[in-house]
């Protein structure tokens, strides 16, 4: 019999616990991390990110290595957090800017009462389910099967849309949730019938167990029902009254990343060699590798108001999927660029 799901491990409950906490956070944060005016004329912003080796900490690392930010005079810095932490230092406005933003974390943060927007978009949507059990074949196979997987992400609950799709009920799933460092695991142990991984760490298992199968996700679902190929998925973004109120720095911020996205598709080996030092045990080969395959690093620095048909398609799965209980206001997409 399959255990029915824990609703304390989801991202809506996840999101909503940190918020509660955020006139505390708040109160004991001090004063927001934001943009500054050095004595020299300089300015300098602190942003908040996932800890490595999350995509949100990919391009920072390059960045850094480069002295993109400081061609641009912008002096960036950035604090790494957990993603709870994240949540509750983002949502309490500690900082005004995140640069791990989830499309549809920041949608559902909205119905929360936060006003954030989406500036630009860094990576679209990958997700994979790899097994070594020869009985799954596809999706609809995991039935009664074990699934380890991060279910308080919003990379799980994107993945629940395409489940629905190929007729999975997840609920049918015995679902074994995992931080996202212990899906790898997992996987090489084989302690569970599949699993659920994303990119860095898709390719270092398919490094450390390379017959290790990946089942169809059925991406082509996704154009045919909203009609386009758009899958917007982790950019930047900032509390929109802070965005509002600066937006030259919000152009110089995509100037930067744009720069950073440029330099690690020409130089991956520089890019690579730079985000792999910030990864604990990161190796410079599986991260060139990756790079070269976009089809599944799926960098794609673009304005939110560039991409507003995918936008809209996330938030549309995200409804049907009972993820979101509405559209976000139309603020969440910034059209300052």
């Amino acid at each position: 019999m399959i255990p029915p799901r824990n609703p304390s491990v989801t991202r809506r409950s996840l999101l909503g616990g940190g918020l509660s906490a955020m006139a505390l956070a708040a109160a004991g944060c001090g004063s927001a991390e934001g943009l500054t005016v050095a004595s020299d004329g300089r300015a300098s912003i602190r942003i908040l990110a996932f800890r490595a080796p999350s995509l949100g900490a990919f391009l920072p690392a390059v960045i850094k290595s480069q002295g993109i930010d400081v061609a641009h005079n912008l002096r960036v810095s950035y604090a790494y957090a957990t993603p709870d932490n994240y949540n509750t230092e983002f949502a309490s406005g500690h900082y005004e800017v995140g640069a791990s933003a989830a499309l549809l974390s920041e949608a559902l943060r909205t119905e929360r009462g936060v006003a954030v927007s989406y500036l630009f978009n860094l990576f679209d949507y990958f997700t994979a389910v790899v097994t070594s059990d020869p009985a799954i074949r596809g999706l609809g196979d995991l039935r009664g099967h074990s699934l380890a997987a991060a279910t308080g992400t919003t990379n799980h609950a994107m993945f629940e849309w395409f489940a629905r799709q190929a007729g999975l009920d997840l609920h049918k799933v015995e679902l074994l949730n995992q931080t996202t460092a212990g899906l790898s695991t997992m996987a090489l142990m084989g302690r569970a019938d599949a699993t659920e991984i994303w990119e860095p760490a898709y390719s270092s298992l398919r490094h450390a167990k390379p017959g290790i199968r990946t089942l169809d996700l059925g991406l082509p679902n996704w154009q045919r029902a909203f009609g386009t190929d758009q899958m917007p998925y982790l950019g930047l973004a900032a509390h929109t009254a802070w965005a509002r109120s600066h937006p030259d720095t919000v152009a110089t911020l995509y100037k930067i990343y744009s720069d950073a996205a440029t330099f690690t598709r020409r130089e991956p080996a520089k890019a690579a060699k730079a985000i792999a030092a910030a990864i604990p045990k990161g190796k410079p080969a599986t991260i060139q590798a990756l790079i070269e395959d976009n089809a599944r690093l799926r960098l794609n620095v673009r304005p939110a108001a560039q991409l507003t048909a995918g936008i809209g398609a996330v938030f549309d799965a995200g409804r049907q999927t009972g993820y979101l209980t509405k559209n976000p206001p139309a603020g969440i997409v910034y059209r300052g660029l």
